[in-house]
């Protein structure tokens, strides 16, 4: 049987949260971007960047790669974590758009994206691609919504018949999927080829030209990493048991996509010429060295264990090595190993902490409520439940 009881202390810490980032957004809207951040003329570029969009995107990559994986090329073992991984696909690309629009300075200019296109511009291509995503995203989850209205004890919910919007879902579910796959491919990549345009910013050991590459190729490896640990967390806290096949069939396939970014980071390296900057470009060597071990290598080593594939806990640090792993590589592209201009130092503010932090509490928050009223993992089809 579920284990349905609110965790109340963790349930107040999470409000608390969300209630402390909420008044920051307040005072940032009230006082302007310079009140609550570190963020200047050099370094513009700042923790929202950093952790809300390129860590939030490509760690919400799980979405658009198991649903693939289901929907596509009916992969059916995997159908039970193809909500968890949609709801936080959806959680995180809504996630980003609440942060962009705090870091930007004029954010309700945002909408001139949708009237005055840039074509040439791989910004324009990823603003355009999350917000189409996220409606997508949107659809992919609502059928979980509809079930959950369908067995709601409230007339005058119950009293709807939320099959018709459900068929009309799964009538077009394919189209979706696929539009996700496409969506998530453009811009996935496109956040890479941002840094493209700055060849004189971006240490040599990060820039490259296919840049736009391991950014898809990464986020596709740490999908299935983020559906073992999401899915891991709510056997934890809400009960629900996958079983060990499962887990071990996503962690299975890791180690090759991994493999594959290995050899495209260093062939790169090699074929232009500066292998030689991993042993002597102090101390941003360090930076990449650690985001090859850790997030590359030994997940690498410890997915191809068939023990550890078979051990619940042995997937689950595994997959965290890979997201912290992920997390590393996003901030050393988009801070750690950008140049600053002389004169510029940056840390961020405790207030820029405090918003970041709100939202991850936000998104946890509606994911406890979604596994509470909602048929999350083990779903039935709508026609078989009682009205």
């Amino acid at each position: 049987m579920q284990r349905r009881h609110p965790f109340s202390i963790g349930t107040s810490i999470l409000s608390i949260l969300v209630i402390l980032g909420l008044a920051v957004m307040i005072y940032r809207f009230v006082n302007g971007l310079g009140a609550i951040s570190n963020l200047s003329d050099g370094r513009p570029w700042g923790l929202w960047i950093s952790f809300d969009l390129y860590c939030g995107v490509a760690l919400a990559a799980g979405g658009f790669t198991l649903a693939g994986a289901v929907y596509i090329f009916r992969l059916e073992k995997y159908h039970p974590v193809v909500r968890p991984a949609i709801l936080t696909a959806f959680l995180g690309y809504t996630l980003v758009i609440l942060a962009l629009l705090v870091d930007l300075g004029q954010p309700w200019y945002i909408w001139h994206i949708i009237i005055n296109w840039n074509v040439h511009s791989p910004l324009f291509e990823v603003g355009m691609c999350v917000m189409t995503y996220t409606v997508v995203l949107a659809l992919e989850f609502s059928p979980a919504v509809f079930e959950g209205l369908n067995r709601s004890n409230l007339p005058v919910v119950r009293d709807i018949n939320w099959r018709v919007p459900w068929g009309v879902i799964r009538a077009i579910q394919i189209p979706l999927v696929i539009a996700g796959v496409v969506l998530s491919t453009l811009h996935q990549s496109s956040l890479g080829s941002m840094l493209l345009m700055m060849p004189t910013t971006l240490h040599a050991l990060w820039y490259s030209p296919i840049l736009p590459i391991l950014f898809l190729v990464s986020a596709i490896a740490v999908g299935p990493a983020m559906v073992i640990f999401e899915s891991t967390l709510s056997n934890r806290v809400f009960g629900h048991r996958l079983e060990t096949d499962i887990l071990s069939g996503l962690a299975k396939i890791v180690p090759y996509i991994l493999g594959l970014f290995l050899l495209l980071k260093f062939f790169e390296l090699m074929a232009v010429g500066e292998i030689g900057l991993i042993f002597t470009a102090y101390p941003y060597n360090l930076l990449w060295w650690g985001e090859i071990i850790i997030g590359s290598v030994l997940p690498i080593i410890l997915f191809s264990i068939p023990d550890i594939r078979q051990s619940r806990k042995g997937v689950f640090w595994t997959s965290v090595l890979v997201i912290m792993g992920l997390i590393f590589n996003r901030f050393n592209v988009s801070m750690l190993a950008l140049g600053m201009r002389p004169g510029y130092v940056y840390f961020p503010h405790w207030m820029e902490f405090a918003i970041s932090i709100g939202l991850v509490a936000d998104a946890l928050l509606v994911v406890w409520l979604a596994y509470r009223f909602l048929p999350i993992i083990q779903h039935e089809e709508m026609a078989e439940v009682k009205a």
